[in-house]
């Protein structure tokens, strides 16, 4: 691919997301993105055979970016706790609080949307939430390796509830743009996480 066509490519990528983001993806119309990205049809199918697979790309950005602000100095905690505490930080006051995206969390905004309308892609980011509770469960079992955590505790459903408590202030946080929710947050999660120290 050329530098220009890059470039386009990576331009609709871009002015997809926030559209997708803020109006969603059935009311971003192909219309929408033509007028974002001044692109021709013929230039915006060059570089995609549909809006499907605008939002592949799309969501591809999005967990990258993502990525990029959730992990940034938590691999490399020794301590399998401070790595789950560091990892909600980031994502509520570096991701959802930072509003990377203008519509809130690209993600709970697209399940919400999708779910029972597309299987296919609702069932990608469903995928997406059970991978970081399985994660989460890992450093859970490393800590319990480690003689950290108090016995007994099911690390599966102690992930899947983060995860879950993540999401609904997501979803609040969207709704009112209310610092206080993220702050919140993560002091009661992380009031939660110690208390599972051994």
């Amino acid at each position: 691919m050329s530098d220009k066509g890059y470039i386009t490519k990576r331009n609709i990528i871009e002015k997809s997301l926030q559209l997708f983001s803020v109006k969603g993806y059935y009311n971003t119309s192909i219309s929408d993105i033509l007028a974002a990205t001044n692109l021709t049809k013929g230039g915006l199918y060059g570089h995609f055979a549909s809006k499907a697979d605008i939002w592949q790309a799309v969501y591809d950005e999005a967990v990258c970016i993502w990525r990029e602000r959730v992990f940034s100095g938590v691999r490399d905690r020794t301590d399998p706790m401070i790595r789950i505490t560091k990892f909600i930080e980031n994502d509520l006051r570096n991701y959802l609080g930072a509003d990377v995206f203008e519509g809130g969390c690209f993600f709970l905004n697209m399940l919400v949307e999708l779910s029972g309308q597309s299987d296919p892609m609702s069932k990608q980011i469903l995928r997406g939430f059970v991978r970081i509770s399985k994660l989460i469960q890992a450093w859970l079992d490393q800590a319990a390796d480690q003689g950290l955590l108090k016995p007994g505790l099911n690390h599966k459903e102690i992930a899947n509830f983060i995860v879950i408590s993540l999401n609904g202030a997501a979803a609040l946080y969207t709704s009112t743009r209310d610092d206080t929710i993220v702050d919140q947050t993560i002091e009661q999660l992380g009031f939660y996480v110690r208390q599972l120290k051994a």
